[in-house]
């Protein structure tokens, strides 16, 4: 709007504008910004003692074996929802090698242990690292990609040992093909290009992985 200036100017002032109050945000916007809102969940406390399981992986990359200790701690102890969960873990070995990575391997391992939460997909993210020298074959065949996939298992197992990992199930098809493979006394004599491991038989004129289920014939 055009104003009409009827005086001489004889001086100016520059006026800043005045901040708008503040108002309150409405109940409805404030309740919808309190629900974006993500609680850390707090770092669990290491109590004075804990119990654990102590497994050996011994490979052909070193005379000496490795040890690993995976500790457990009961969350939400003496109500329905206790259960156990690992609470930190130890790589040790007379190898010295391979130290460094080690240490630095169980201390991250640690920290997401205490962190709380789903741990489920460390075995797998450890299990599908892949050494550029190559892996090597447990006894009875077994492939491993590398010694960090093997730690990996171990998690895995022990996960499965306190209930947070559901051992998977094979399906009718492939138990129907094992019992097979058994009955005509036939043993894994090749690797699987799928899964890796020493488990292929020929059955029915097709080469079938008794590991994994995978087969030529589909």
């Amino acid at each position: 709007m055009a104003v009409k200036i009827s005086r001489k100017i004889v001086g100016y002032e520059v006026v800043k504008p005045q901040a708008a109050p503040s108002t309150p945000p409405p109940r409805e916007e404030a309740d919808a910004s309190a629900e974006k809102v993500v609680a850390m969940q707090p770092l669990l406390q290491r109590p004075e003692e804990l119990e654990g399981s102590t497994y050996k992986i011994k490979t052909p990359l070193s005379e000496h074996a490795l040890y690993i200790t995976i500790n457990d701690v009961v969350s939400h102890p003496g109500t329905p929802q206790a259960h156990r969960r690992p609470f930190e873990i130890f790589i040790n070995s007379k190898n010295m090698e391979n130290f460094a990575w080690i240490v630095a391997l169980t201390r991250v391992i640690s920290a997401i242990f205490r962190k709380g939460g789903d741990v489920t997909f460390l075995a797998e993210e450890l299990r599908s690292v892949f050494d550029p020298r190559g892996g090597y074959y447990k006894p009875g065949g077994k492939y491993m990609p590398s010694l960090v996939a093997e730690i990996g298992e171990c998690i895995e197992k022990h996960l499965m040992k306190i209930g947070m990992i559901q051992p998977p199930e094979p399906s009718r098809e492939l138990v129907a093909k094992r019992e097979q493979a058994r009955e005509q006394g036939l043993a894994g004599s090749s690797q699987c290009p799928k899964c890796a491991q020493l488990s292929v038989v020929r059955l029915e004129g097709c080469d079938t992985c008794l590991e994994c289920g995978y087969s030529k014939c589909g």
